[in-house]
């Protein structure tokens, strides 16, 4: 099970930095600390910091050359698109994958 999660360009890898953290960058944050807790594979790249992933990824390099960046975020499933121009939910996810959200023991992400 994998999940490959291609970030517009960001500050740092996960966006979590700065003086205001995006509520949705904050909820897949937690989606994949929870996806990794159940065994799941994520790949997150950062198109400021890894552009080459995004072109050697056929599928993800065609939609940006016909939709441009406005296409990101881009999110794929064992090797298919599940969801492009916005982050899929914890439980989206769980259910492409066919594995049952966490209920309890979610890891939540910390803020300092």
């Amino acid at each position: 099970m994998k999940v490959e999660i291609y970030d517009p360009a960001m500050c740092c890898s996960s966006g979590m930095c700065g003086p205001s953290i995006d509520p949705e960058l904050l909820k897949i944050n937690e989606a994949v600390l929870a996806l990794q807790k159940q065994g799941v594979e994520v790949l997150r790249f950062n198109l400021a910091q890894q552009p080459g992933e995004f072109m050697a990824n056929k599928k993800v390099a065609d939609l940006l050359h016909k939709n441009g960046k406005n296409i990101l975020p881009v999110t794929m499933v064992n090797g298919e698109v599940l969801i492009t121009g916005e982050y899929p939910s914890y439980e989206d996810l769980c259910g492409k994958l066919g594995i049952k959200p966490l209920e309890k023991g979610r890891p939540m992400t910390l803020m300092t």
